[in-house]
């Protein structure tokens, strides 16, 4: 499927609910410098990697106000965490980043390459700015290759593939980055009303091949599927998730649904990576900008989690109230609540317990809650005498953020009900 995006005139038009992708990028990648530059560090290496780069510049559809791409959004946090991070260091770190801006059309192509000289990076172009006029499928293994060689322990990067449609990144070219590259990350674009809305036996089965899940429906065909569950496009979504996820290879995942305005086009946006901690951070973002977050699945433990965003909801343009789970104060307590009744279960399922870390890594893709929420849940569970923490050294943890990956939960010798 091809982009409605040209930049043959000059900066396109975008939607609100295409800005609020950019949000979430620009909050993540704020987070992302926060946390991994904590501490005594001499250098910090990273690789950025657009692979649907665009051409760089857009226009609000509704306020006609300039917003910026995502190769400037890269550039942009980039240079301010480094202003941050040294402003009170005496030995300041050293920033060694690499970017790679990937665009196959060739107005975009040159539309970004105007738009970044004029904005003050032509002196770094082939350095450390590398803009290829190319598909992202053509240049994935050089970029690997190159992050790799820079970074060979852990291959630090991250991936925005902001992808128009569904298939045009095979979920076996994701598993490939995050098999060679134990430190990277990929945002991820999905498409999934443009796989449904025209979903027929042909060209379903058509898609789900390029995609890489041929098996998804299970020998069922669309007329089964249809006539037997009502709201087959759920049923269809939620299959197509869970195996999206599977073989992509990510052991951590945080999907975010956006809801067009107009009723349709409908798509996620999914985080992926090898690490329990990368997961917490865009958890984190959700919560951290509850304006405009919805989640529609429950407060704890779901199989079938989806995170959402829908500019009817946008208070900066509608003035309407969020509807659903919302990322505030109630829906924080909903989720501490629930967390209560579900950790329980899962710890006297446990005859010796288990660690803090190990909950939280087997159960954080099924939740909308942080770290420190779950922390929350089960300092209240110490409270009510239902668990115990234990240290390494057997010492007993009585509040929440005392809670370390390593201390160990356990039945309470005596459960109280509550």
């Amino acid at each position: 499927m091809l982009s409605q995006y040209t930049w043959k005139n000059g900066p396109e038009a975008i939607a609100q609910h295409s800005v609020a992708k950019h949000r979430i990028l620009q909050a993540y990648l704020a987070e992302y410098f926060k946390v991994l530059i904590g501490g005594r560090r001499d250098e910090f290496k990273l690789t950025l990697v657009d692979g649907f780069a665009g051409g760089g510049l857009y226009y609000h559809e509704d306020t006609r106000e300039v917003v910026r791409g995502s190769p400037l959004i890269f550039l942009d946090a980039a240079r301010e965490a480094e202003f941050l991070v040294n402003r009170d260091r005496t030995h300041p770190v050293k920033f060694d980043l690499s970017y790679f801006f990937i665009e196959a059309k060739k107005d975009a192509y040159q539309h970004l390459m105007k738009v970044l000289q004029e904005d003050g990076h032509r002196s770094r172009l082939d350095k450390d700015i590398f803009v290829k006029h190319s598909s992202f499928l053509t240049e994935a293994q050089a970029i690997i290759d190159f992050i790799a060689k820079k970074s060979p322990r852990n291959g630090r990067s991250i991936f925005a593939l902001d992808q128009f449609g569904y298939n045009a990144v095979p979920t076996e070219v994701i598993r490939l980055i995050l098999n060679s590259l134990p430190g990277a990350e990929v945002i991820l674009t999905f498409g999934v009303d443009s796989l449904l809305n025209y979903a027929n036996e042909n060209n379903l089965a058509s898609g789900l091949r390029k995609l890489g899940i041929p098996t998804l429906l299970s020998g069922k065909s669309i007329k089964d599927i249809k006539s037997s569950d009502r709201d087959w496009r759920l049923f269809i979504q939620s299959s197509l998730y869970q195996s999206l996820v599977q073989r992509c290879g990510a052991k951590h995942f945080t999907p975010f649904f956006i809801r067009n305005k107009n009723g349709h086009g409908d798509y996620w946006l999914i985080h992926l990576s090898q690490h329990h901690k990368a997961r917490d951070v865009m958890t984190q973002v959700h919560w951290q900008n509850q304006n405009y977050f919805i989640h529609y699945a429950g407060a704890g433990l779901n199989m079938f989690n989806m995170l959402g965003y829908d500019p009817r909801f946008d208070h900066r343009h509608s003035g309407q109230q969020l509807l659903g789970f919302e990322f505030d104060t109630p829906a924080r307590e909903k989720s501490i609540s629930a967390l209560m009744d579900q950790i329980p279960k899962i710890v006297y399922a446990h005859d010796e317990g288990l660690t803090y870390e190990s909950l939280y890594v087997s159960t954080c893709n099924e939740s909308p809650a942080t770290g420190e929420i779950y922390q929350d849940a089960i300092g209240q569970l110490v409270a009510y005498g239902e668990v115990q923490v234990v240290g390494p050294a057997g010492e007993r943890r009585r509040a929440a953020r005392q809670i370390k990956p390593g201390d160990r939960i356990v039945p309470a010798p005596q459960r109280k009900l509550f």
